[in-house]
C-alpha cells in the first residue's frame, strides 16, 4: 500500500528491519537449529537412537509456519516414540514450540486439538518420569508450560488479527479519501466550467443582441467581438479540461478547432486577467471599471483565481440583471495576509434583466464555496441606493 497508510508492525528499534528481510523459513530453521544444539550435549543423548528422536523433535520446526498442523503432529508423533522407548530428551520443548504456532495460525479447532494432546503428553510424561510422589506436581507444571505456550499463541493471534484489521481500515481510509479527492477535483472542474462558460456565453448573448440594433459600420465590431469572446471561451474551457488530461489515457479531449499547442493550459487566470475580463463585459454593454490595489504578484495562485472566478461570475449576474445602460466598478485589494474583493453595480437588483438572462441559480453558492475555501464570508446583497453589491475578503493562506 502506499506509504501514507503504512504502518510498522514490527518490533521498534534496531531490530525493526528483521520481519521483512528475513524469510520465514529461515528464521524457522535457524530456530530449530538452536534448539537442537541448546538441547544436545553430554548425558542428553546417549546414543544414536536418542540422537534420531532429537532430530526428529526438532527437525519439523523448520515448516512450523508452513505447515503448523503437519508440523505438530509430527512432533507429537516423536514425542510418543521417545516415551514408547523410554528416552526423556529436552527437546520435548519443541512440542511447546509447535503448539503455539498452531495456536497461533490454525484454526480454533485444530488449536484445542492440539492443546489436549499437549495435556495427554504431559499427563504420560509424568506418569513416566515423574520421581515418586512427584506425580501431581510434574503434570501440574508441565500443564502450566502448556497452557503459557497456548497463551502466546493466542496473544499472537489475536495481534496478528488486529494489524490486519487495522491495516484494512488504513486501505478503507485511503480508498476513501482518493475518492473524496477525485469528486472534489470534478466538482472544481465544473465550477470552472461554468463559471468560464456561463460569462463567455452571457456576453455573446448581450452582444449578438445588440448586433441587431447596431449600424452596418459598427456590426463588423460587435461581430468580431462576439468571435473574440467565443474563442476566449473554448480557451478557458480547453484549459479545465486540459487538467484532466493527466488522470491517463482517458484524459478528456481538446475542445474547439482552434486548438493548438500555443494554449496554456496549466496557467490558470488570476488578477492580471482581470483587465481583459472586464474589457470584455464592456463590450457587452456593461461599462466597467477596474481597480487593483497592492502587489497582486505576492498573492499565490490558486487565491488568484478564485479572485478571477468571483469577479467572472458577479460581472456575468450583473450582465444578465442590470437594465441597458448600467455600470459596474470592481475593486480589488491586495494586502498582506488578505485579499479583498468587492463588485457593485448602479443597476435594479432583481430587475427584469434582458432578454434571455434566466440563471442557473448555482452561481451565488458557487461563490459562497470559493471563498470558503480561503476562508472567507461572501456578501452579497442590494444596495441601499440601487444595484447590486459582492463583497469577500480572502486569506490566501487558506488555501485548499
Amino acid at each position: 500500500m502506499a506509504e501514507t497508510g503504512a504502518v510498522r508492525t514490527g518490533p521498534p528499534g534496531a531490530l525493526a528491519w528483521l520481519p521483512g528481510r528475513v524469510p520465514p523459513l529461515v528464521a524457522d530453521a535457524a530456530l530449530a537449529a538452536a534448539l537442537f544444539l541448546v538441547t544436545l550435549g553430554p548425558g542428553r543423548v546417549a546414543d544414536d537412537t536418542g540422537f534420531a528422536l532429537q532430530t526428529a523433535l526438532v527437525l519439523p520446526l523448520v515448516w512450523r509456519r508452513r505447515a503448523p498442523r503437519v508440523a505438530f503432529g509430527l512432533i507429537a508423533a516423536a514425542g510418543l516414540a521417545q516415551w514408547l522407548l523410554g528416552v526423556q530428551l529436552p527437546a520435548d520443548a519443541a512440542l511447546l514450540v509447535a503448539l503455539g504456532t498452531v495456536t497461533a495460525r490454525a484454526p480454533y479447532r485444530s488449536a484445542w486439538a492440539a492443546g489436549l494432546v499437549a495435556v495427554a503428553g504431559t499427563v504420560l510424561a509424568a506418569a513416566r518420569w515423574a520421581p515418586e510422589g512427584r506425580f501431581l506436581a510434574s503434570a501440574a507444571a508441565m500443564t502450566a508450560a502448556v497452557a503459557a505456550s497456548a497463551l502466546l499463541g493466542a496473544n499472537a493471534r489475536i495481534r496478528r488479527a488486529a494489524r490486519a484489521e487495522r491495516l484494512v481500515r488504513l486501505e478503507r481510509d485511503r480508498d476513501e479519501r482518493e475518492r473524496r479527492a477525485v469528486e472534489e477535483e470534478r466538482a472544481r472542474i465544473a465550477r470552472e466550467l461554468h463559471d468560464s462558460v456561463t460569462h463567455g456565453l452571457s456576453v455573446v448573448v448581450a452582444l449578438a443582441d445588440a448586433l441587431g440594433h447596431a449600424r452596418p459600420p459598427d456590426a463588423s465590431a460587435v461581430t468580431a467581438r462576439i468571435a473574440e469572446t467565443g474563442r476566449q471561451a473554448l480557451t478557458d474551457m480547453r484549459r479545465a479540461l486540459g487538467l484532466l488530461q493527466d488522470a491517463g489515457p482517458d484524459a478528456a479531449p481538446d475542445v474547439g478547432p482552434d486548438a493548438g499547442p500555443g494554449d496554456d493550459r496549466r496557467s490558470p487566470p488570476g488578477i492580471g486577467q482581470l483587465g481583459a475580463l472586464c474589457e470584455r463585459t464592456e463590450a457587452a454593454g456593461l461599462v466597467t471599471r477596474l481597480r487593483v490595489d497592492g502587489e497582486a504578484a505576492r498573492v499565490p495562485a490558486a487565491a488568484q483565481l478564485t479572485v478571477h472566478r468571483l469577479v467572472q461570475e458577479s460581472l456575468t449576474n450583473a450582465l444578465r440583471h442590470a437594465p441597458q445602460g448600467a455600470r459596474a466598478e470592481v475593486r480589488v485589494s491586495c494586502a498582506p495576509g488578505a485579499v479583498t474583493v468587492e463588485v457593485t453595480d448602479d443597476g435594479r437588483a432583481g430587475g427584469a434583466g434582458r432578454p434571455g438572462s434566466a440563471g442557473s441559480g448555482r452561481g451565488l453558492s458557487g461563490m459562497r464555496e470559493r471563498a470558503a475555501a480561503f476562508g472567507g464570508v461572501l456578501e452579497a446583497g442590494p444596495r441601499p441606493g440601487g444595484g447590486w453589491r459582492v463583497f469577500v475578503r480572502l486569506d490566501p493562506g487558506g488555501a485548499p
